[in-house]
This record gives structure tokens, C-alpha cells and sequence, in this order.
């Protein structure tokens, strides 16, 4: 056996490197977060052949004095902290003191800089093979100059590795994207073979804030968020979410910064999943740009080196915060906030006046309903026949009334507490294509609405609210199960015993490995206990918390939801119609029904005029 010998300062570094240093793209974020750092209002990245030939990063920050320069390059060497202490409380992107250390050991770097406006600057130039650090005096204004070139070039085995120029491009402008959008104040100027990518200036107001992210995660990102501020416990969380029905195949439009910081946490993803548990089409992912706010002191960032991961001190709060806020908001989404509140005089002054009826009076106009022969009590019948959908309801006394007279509907109006001369977000219906669409008009045009979807939700979160003021209803077991589990998730069943009285399950520990289940909530008889108890010890151990009895319920829910919604091929009349719409209206996540699926969408008049090359 060999001796135990010291690692030279060479070999250490190119270590350490394959930690920091993965690819051309792990380069730019370490050197952008130390210009973020050094106070900089404007930074750009030059980049060729996808950051292998050379990646240059130019700051107007604060700079790096002479005296300083050698040690910028060295190990373990860093002006962010000083003491433990501020290392339990770090407040800036880089701590470490690795990263110009780790990427000198593989490439040939220069760092030019300058700490004042005016008066010469200093380099500092270093090479894989010795390490030897050459510092000497070189024109610069105020910032720092980091270039980077032959990125590998003295570990052929690693470069191998690397993928093509575009792809390697792709991921490091990735990372300019994740960075621009940690700060707003910063402006982001990158550069590839000589072409100008992106040039993103600062923002100060929310109008710029909205354009920038708009240019980064896309227009179409922006046209379906919706925006969340809230505070509580000392944590704050802002920033946008995309409704439910823009999500993707793949988790590739999802942001979380903490304190400024890029993340990737399975503790935030669970969390956001959880928010989206019921109105999400199954194997879609959301989209999001969140930033969580919290004091430092109650975050951990020196878990990896490569710092994107974190761990909260109270990850259940933080887990529970994150998921309250994001739930309340998709639950709070009704059609009036996805529809323009643009007014139809608005969008087509010509369009309002028809057939010499003044513009107050078209709205009333439009939604006249005409039949061939309906009475008032056949109205109130079929009024009465949409109640017995579901039961008793609040919800069909929002019905607009209806005149009749010699057979023809004059005309709906709106229930008191409205303004009359509003039309309702969803509008009125119109007709019932092929048993299964409701084609119903409204002030931006045209609404399709899929009646069994829809119902399906309204049934479903009228049973879960039902179910919430009633309460769990719990029954005892004539005969205790028995679950054989490990010694830890024994333990975890007694800490979080609370939890599972909370949902109706009472576990009894009987040995130092096995829980006993004494109780169960009436609607999981029958469901595999065993399999169900084990998962949410493996939540409670993993996130602090779960939500798989509470999902369980209600898929439980969801399907007695669907069996008795309306079916497809069920003839509607104008009425019952209507009182679905008023529905939809007030119901919580309406959008969308039980699995996801859009419920309504809207065709506008100009997108309807486009359809048959109107004014074209």
C-alpha cells in the first residue's frame, strides 16, 4: 500500500474542479455570480465556439486590487466571508473561494481589473501546467475582465466529454437566462462567435420586469401568468405562475430563486407539484418564476459546491408556505381574470351599432334566446331539472331570469345584485353542439365550453367542500392491521403522530418495527392501507410533510365526481345551460377539470375574422 502523501496544489485544484467545473456553462455561472457579487450594474459574456475556445466576462463592479490579484487565484482564498459565523448566514452568491482556483487548473485564465476610475489597472495571468500566477500592470477602467481560453485543454479526457458547440452554447445561455432573471437591476449583454444574442437592459419598474422575463421565458409564458406576492412568518414569495392549462412536457420552464440565489430543490418541487395536484393533465409539468425571500440565517447554501442546493432549517414551513400561497392562487383563478376586460365598443367601435340599435342596447340584444314554443313553466322545469344534477345548490339561484310571451323568450337578465348592462365573463348560451359543447357568446366573442368537464369540476369541489365542513368521518377497525416498517419510519409515525390524527388514521406502535392502524376514514375502507401508510411516511421523512392521504380522498372523490356529472349526448336546454355557465363562474378552479383538462376556451372576434379573412 502506498503512503499517505500531500496532494500537490495542482492536482488539488483540478479535483476540486470536478466539482465546480462541468462544462463550458459551469464557467459562466461562476464568474457572472462573482460580478453579481462585486456590485455590478452591467455585465458581458463573450463567448466562442461555445465557451472551449474562449469565454470573456466583463463587469463594471467594484474590482480587484493589486495586492489582491495573486490571491485571487489562489484556494481557499475569498473577501465574501471571514469567520463561521458568516458562513451561517451567507448573503452573497459566492463563499467558497474555489471557483478562480478550480477553472485556472484547466484552462489558461487573465484576469484584468481595476478598483478606481481613473489610474492604471492590474493583470494577473495563470496557466494549468504550473499554476505560477504573473501579475503586472495593463490599462482597464472600473470592473473586472475575466478571460478564459482552451477551456480543458490540459485534461484531453474531460474535454471528450464535451458536447457539440450548440449544445454547449445551449446550456451556458441557459445560464445567462437563470442569472438575468435573479436581478432585474443588472443589465446582460452575451455575445457567441461574435453575434449579439441577448442584450438585456435594467429594470426598475414592474412593466420592465415583465418585458424581461417575457423575453426570456417567452411572450406566450407571460400571457397565461399569473402574478403572487404574499408574506407570512417572516418569508415572502413573489413572482409569476403560469395557469394550468400552459404546462409542458418537460420541466424546463421552472425558476426558483432563493435570496437571489438559482435552485433546484426537491423540497420546492414538491411543494409545487402539491399546489398543482388536481388541475394538472397528467405527465405535464407547471411553469414558474418564483422568488423566495427569508432571513439567511434560517438557509443553509454549503450543501454542494456547486450551490444549487439549499437546506431550509424549517423545511416544513417553507414547504407548507410555498404550497398554501400557490394553491390559494390557482384556486382563486376565475374566468373574468383569463378573459381581456376589454370591452367589445372597444375592440370594434363599428361592429356595436347593428341594424340601427343603439350601443346600450346590444348587449341585451345579443343574448336574446328564441324557441319555437317554451312556457314559463316549462323554464322553471327545466331550471329544476339542472338542480337535480347535484342536489340542492346556491349556485341555481344566480339563474338569470326569463320573460316568456306567446311562446318566445324575450330576454335573459342578469339577477339584481349584477349590473345589467354586464355580460356575464363565460356570456350566455347560445346552442349545444353534438351533445357534448355549449357555444355560448360573450363580450371578446365566442366561448366553447365542454359541458361533462365542467360539470365534473363543479361536482367535485362542491363534494370536497362538503366533505371539509362536516369533517373527516373516521370508523375503528374491528380488527387492528399490522404493518411491519423500519425502526426509522416507526419513529417518524410517532413524531408526526399529529398528522395522521389530523386525517382520520390512528397508528399505534406496537414494537420497536411495527405500527399498528387502529382507525381509518370511512371513504379509504377497502383501499390498500398498508401501501398508503407507507408513502406518507416516506413524504413525512423526505419533505417534513405529505399529501397523499389528502390526495387519495380525492381521486376517491374525483370519481364519484365524474359518475355523476352530466354525461355527453345529455340535451341541455338554454336555461340549464346558463346556470352551468353562472357556475363555472364562481366555482374555485373552474379551468379545468378533475384531470386537468381545459374545461372552456375562448375564440375572440378577431380571431374569428381571421378564420374567414375578414379585412384582409
Amino acid at each position: 500500500m502506498s503512503r499517505i502523501q500531500l496532494l500537490s496544489p495542482r492536482l488539488a485544484n483540478q479535483i476540486a474542479a470536478g466539482e465546480v467545473v462541468e462544462r463550458p456553462a459551469s464557467v459562466v455561472k461562476e464568474l457572472v455570480e462573482n460580478c453579481l457579487d462585486a456590485g455590478a450594474g452591467r455585465i458581458d459574456i463573450d463567448i466562442e465556439e461555445g465557451g472551449v475556445k474562449l469565454i470573456r466576462v466583463r463587469d463594471n463592479g467594484s474590482g480587484i486590487g493589486q495586492e489582491d490579484m495573486p490571491l485571487a487565484l489562489s484556494r481557499h482564498a475569498t473577501s465574501k466571508i471571514s469567520e463561521l459565523e458568516d458562513l451561517e448566514q451567507v448573503s452573497s452568491l459566492g463563499f467558497r473561494g474555489e471557483a478562480l482556483a478550480s477553472i485556472s487548473s484547466v484552462s489558461r485564465l487573465t484576469i484584468l481589473s481595476n478598483t478606481a476610475d481613473s489610474g492604471a489597472g492590474w493583470k494577473a495571468s495563470t496557466e494549468g501546467r504550473d499554476m505560477q500566477v504573473d501579475v503586472g500592470p495593463a490599462a482597464h477602467p472600473k470592473g473586472t475582465s475575466v478571460e478564459v481560453r482552451d477551456l480543458f485543454f490540459n485534461t484531453p479526457a474531460r474535454r471528450k466529454f464535451l458536447r457539440t458547440e450548440k449544445t454547449e452554447f445551449g446550456h451556458l445561455e441557459e445560464v445567462i437566462k437563470r442569472q438575468s432573471l435573479s436581478r432585474f437591476d443588472v443589465g446582460f449583454h452575451l455575445r457567441h462567435n461574435g453575434k449579439a444574442i441577448h442584450a438585456l437592459k435594467p429594470c426598475s419598474s414592474q412593466v420592465e420586469k415583465e418585458r424581461r422575463v417575457a423575453s426570456v421565458c417567452g411572450p406566450a409564458f407571460m400571457q397565461n401568468a399569473l402574478h403572487i406576492d404574499t408574506e407570512a412568518g417572516g418569508l415572502r414569495l413573489w413572482g409569476w405562475v403560469a395557469l394550468p392549462t400552459f404546462s409542458r412536457s418537460q420541466a424546463d420552464l421552472q425558476h426558483f430563486f432563493v435570496n437571489g440565489r438559482v435552485i433546484r430543490d426537491k423540497l420546492v418541487s414538491h411543494a409545487v407539484r402539491q399546489a398543482y395536484r388536481d388541475v394538472l393533465f397528467h405527465g405535464r409539468h407547471p411553469a414558474f418564476v418564483l422568488y423566495l425571500e427569508l432571513d439567511p440565517a434560517t438557509v443553509d447554501v454549503n450543501v454542494h459546491p456547486t450551490k444549487h442546493e439549499v437546506r431550509f432549517r424549517d423545511g416544513r414551513m417553507v414547504h407548507d408556505f410555498l404550497f398554501r400561497s400557490l394553491h390559494r392562487l390557482l384556486a382563486d383563478v376565475r374566468p373574468d381574470d383569463q378573459l381581456a376586460p376589454t370591452a367589445l365598443a372597444e375592440m370594434h367601435p363599428g361592429k356595436v351599432a347593428v341594424e340601427g340599435v343603439a350601443a346600450g342596447e346590444y348587449q341585451q340584444q345579443a343574448i336574446s334566446l328564441r324557441s319555437d314554443s317554451v312556457s314559463s313553466q316549462q323554464v322553471r322545469e327545466q331550471v329544476a331539472g339542472y338542480q337535480s344534477l347535484y342536489g340542492e345548490s346556491n349556485a341555481v339561484s344566480s339563474v338569470p331570469k326569463v320573460s316568456a310571451d306567446r311562446g318566445v323568450i324575450k330576454s335573459i337578465e342578469p339577477n339584481s345584485e349584477s349590473n345589467n348592462d354586464e355580460v356575464p365573463p363565460l356570456g350566455y348560451a347560445l346552442a349545444q353542439l353534438k351533445g357534448i359543447y355549449i357555444l355560448s357568446e360573450n363580450a371578446q366573442g365566442l366561448v366553447l365550453v365542454d359541458m361533462h368537464a365542467a360539470h365534473e369540476r363543479i361536482t367535485y369541489e362542491r363534494m370536497k367542500q362538503a366533505r371539509e365542513g362536516e369533517g373527516i368521518q373516521a370508523q375503528p377497525l374491528l380488527v387492528p392491521e399490522s404493518i411491519a416498517i423500519s425502526e426509522r419510519e416507526a419513529d417518524c409515525a410517532e413524531e408526526f403522530q399529529d398528522v395522521f390524527d389530523s386525517l382520520g388514521i390512528i397508528l399505534e406502535r406496537a414494537g420497536p418495527e411495527t405500527l399498528l392502524v387502529r382507525q381509518l376514514p370511512i371513504i379509504l375502507q377497502g383501499s390498500n392501507v398498508e401501501q398508503l401508510v407507507r408513502d406518507v411516511l416516506a413524504d413525512l421523512l423526505e419533505h417534513g410533510s405529505s399529501d397523499r392521504i389528502q390526495a387519495h380522498i380525492n381521486e376517491i372523490l374525483a370519481t364519484m365526481a365524474c359518475h355523476g356529472s352530466v354525461r355527453a349526448n345529455r340535451r341541455l336546454t338554454l336555461p340549464e345551460m346558463n346556470a352551468l355557465l353562472r357556475d363555472m363562474e364562481e366555482t374555485e378552479r373552474s379551468g379545468q377539470c378533475n384531470h386537468g383538462r381545459p374545461t372552456w376556451t375562448q375564440l375572440s372576434i378577431d380571431e374569428l375574422d381571421k378564420l374567414f379573412l375578414r379585412g384582409q
